[in-house]
C-alpha cells in the first residue's frame, strides 16, 4: 500500500508530493519547488528511503529544493528531455521573477520504469516536457499533474515553451480518459477527481 503527503512550498506554493510504499518505506518526492530541509525533516519522520526526484516541468518553483535533495539522498532527478532547453534557461526564468538564481540538479531523463512501479505520461501545453505522474496502489489511484490541470482551472500557456493546442490535447486525451476516480494532486491548489474535471473544469470539457 502507498501513502502520500503533500507539502505546500515556496513563495508560489507549490505543491511538493511526497510518495513512499507504507512497508518497504521506499519513496518519491516530486516538485520539491522550495524548502528543502523541510521536505528532508518530513520524509526522515516518516523512516523513508527516497529513490528519485521527479519534475512534472522545469519551472524553476517546481524545482528550487532538487539541488539540495539530490545531495543528500544521492538519488537521480528524472525530467522529460523535451523539457531540458527549459532547464537550461533557469536563471532568466528566475531573473523574470526577481528571484535568486537556483543550482542545478543533475537530471536523468525520464525512463519507463520508474520507483514505485510509477508510470509517467506526457502532456505538453504549459511546457513542451510536462508529464504526469501516475501512481495506481492506492485506495484510489492518483495523478500528479503538475500545472497541466487544477481544479477547476489548466495551466497558462503564455510562459516559455506553453501552446494551448498541446495542453488541450494532453487533458482531453491523456488525462480524461483516466478512471474518473483517479485523484488530481495539481502543482498548486487543491485537490480534484479525473470525473470532477471531466464534467466541470471550465476551460477543457470532456
Amino acid at each position: 500500500m502507498f501513502e502520500y503527503e503533500i507539502l505546500v512550498v515556496g513563495q508560489l506554493e507549490c505543491n511538493c508530493i511526497i510518495l513512499w510504499d507504507t512497508e518497504s518505506k521506499a519513496g518519491v518526492v516530486v516538485d520539491p519547488g522550495d524548502e528543502a530541509k523541510r521536505i528532508a525533516s518530513k520524509a526522515e519522520a516518516h523512516s523513508l528511503t527516497i529513490e528519485a526526484i521527479l519534475l512534472t516541468h522545469a519551472h524553476f518553483d517546481h524545482l528550487g529544493a532538487a539541488t539540495e535533495l539530490q545531495g543528500i539522498w544521492e538519488c537521480p532527478v528524472y525530467l522529460h528531455p523535451d523539457d531540458n532547453e527549459m532547464f537550461d534557461s533557469l536563471d532568466f526564468q528566475t531573473s523574470k521573477f526577481r528571484m535568486p538564481p537556483i543550482k542545478k540538479p543533475a537530471i536523468t531523463p525520464l525512463a519507463d520504469k520508474l520507483p514505485l512501479g510509477i508510470r509517467f505520461l506526457h502532456t505538453p501545453g504549459h511546457s513542451p516536457g510536462s508529464s504526469t505522474f501516475l501512481a495506481t496502489s492506492l485506495k484510489s489511484p492518483i495523478a500528479l499533474t503538475g500545472d497541466t490541470i487544477f481544479c477547476k482551472g489548466v495551466g497558462r500557456t503564455d510562459l516559455w515553451g506553453g501552446s494551448w493546442e498541446l495542453l488541450e490535447n494532453s487533458i482531453r486525451t491523456q488525462l480524461y480518459v483516466l478512471d474518473s476516480n483517479t485523484v488530481i494532486i495539481p502543482g498548486h491548489g487543491s485537490t480534484s477527481t479525473i470525473g470532477s474535471e471531466r464534467t466541470g473544469n471550465p476551460f477543457v470539457r470532456g
